[in-house]
Parts: C-alpha cells; sequence; structure tokens
C-alpha cells in the first residue's frame, strides 16, 4: 500500500516525487511509501530544446532532461521508480485506489496524475473529471481534470498542464512541486509544510 502513486515521469510528476523525497528526514513522512509510475513516452519534453528555464543551462535536450530526472530521483532511494508501465485505470475502493497497469495493479491511499494535456487521455475511472483545458488554444483540442488548486476529489491530485496551468516548464515543476506541499501538509496533520534541503 503506497501512501501516495504518482503516476508520470515528466517533469510535473518528477518534481512532485524529488520534493516528498528530499522531506523524508521528516518525522511524519519517514514511515511513508511514495511510489512514481515513470512514464515518461507521452511527454511534450520528448522533442522540446530549453533555452528560457531557470536553472536548466541553454540548449538542454528535453529527452536529456527526463533521463537526467531519474538519475536525480535516485537520490532517494525510499521512493519506488515504477518503469515500462502505463496506466489504464483507477478504482476506487474504500479508503483507497486501485492503479491498475497494462502489467499489474498497486493499492495508495492517494495519487498525483502528472501527464499530459494531450485528448487522448483514457484512464478509466478518470474520465469523468475531463473538462476543456481553460487556458489552451481550443484549436489544440487540450484537455484538463476538473480541480481546484490542484484537488480533484478527496486523495485525488492532478499537476502539470492536466491540472489546467500552461506548457511551461517552470509552470509544471512548480505545480508538483505545490502538490507534494499539499501532500506534506496532509501528513502534518493539516499543519502547513515544505522541504527544502539546507547547506545547514
Amino acid at each position: 500500500m503506497f501512501d501516495v502513486l504518482i503516476i508520470g515521469g515528466g517533469v510535473s510528476g518528477v518534481s512532485c516525487a524529488l520534493v516528498l523525497g528530499s522531506a523524508h528526514r521528516k518525522e511524519f513522512v519517514k514511515d511513508k511509501s511514495i511510489g512514481i509510475i515513470m512514464h515518461q513516452k507521452g511527454s511534450m519534453l520528448q522533442d522540446a530544446v530549453f533555452n528560457n528555464a531557470y536553472g536548466v543551462p541553454q540548449g538542454t535536450k528535453g529527452s536529456d532532461l527526463l533521463e537526467q530526472s531519474k538519475k536525480d530521483l535516485a537520490l532517494y532511494s525510499h521512493i519506488q521508480q515504477i518503469e515500462n508501465e502505463k496506466v489504464t485505470e483507477v478504482r476506487f475502493i474504500n479508503d483507497y485506489f486501485e492503479v491498475v497497469t497494462n502489467k499489474s495493479a498497486y493499492q495508495t491511499k492517494n495519487i498525483v496524475i502528472a501527464v499530459n494535456s494531450s485528448n487522448t487521455f483514457d484512464i478509466e475511472g478518470l474520465n469523468d473529471f475531463i473538462i476543456p483545458h481553460k487556458k489552451s488554444a481550443p484549436q489544440k483540442n487540450r484537455i484538463q481534470l476538473k480541480n481546484v488548486d490542484h484537488l480533484v476529489a478527496p486523495g485525488i491530485y492532478v499537476a502539470g498542464t492536466l491540472a489546467g496551468h500552461r506548457s511551461q516548464l517552470a509552470i509544471a515543476a512548480g505545480s508538483g512541486a505545490a502538490v507534494a506541499t499539499d501532500l506534506l501538509t496532509l501528513w502534518n496533520n493539516g499543519n502547513e509544510t515544505h522541504s527544502h534541503d539546507s547547506l545547514r
């Protein structure tokens, strides 16, 4: 049973996982089970080149950034990276979720949906939350999941462009980090919290 399972290994999903990973020394986090399904094939980064993203060296290819993000996340070895699986269904079962992939099934108390906003989105159990993307040009036919400040329904969070944000690296990363701090606050009995690594 995961405490949170992140679906999507792109910018917002990995950003969420990195913030959660950095908080593992906090008393209310150290026993939490965190997983991320690292599906990256549909990421909008595959064809990107970055010259305008804070902290990213100019000319960095999106495909290289995706690979590097896996290595960066490996610093937090307590986070389980699940490779080569794609989510097909989310089942609501009493007080937890069952996330079904093309190869397996996982149980989790919370989920973070962090895949792109393509209208090919098709995760059974979540399709009822689909609405037209509010910040994308109508001709692009993008979608988002209906949410209030990243919360779709109790236990279901959405991050990145699928949360209704514009397709910009810094925005997607910030969205994933915001969801992570919402989860940390939830685990800290509702007391606001965040996580920074420090030299002190």
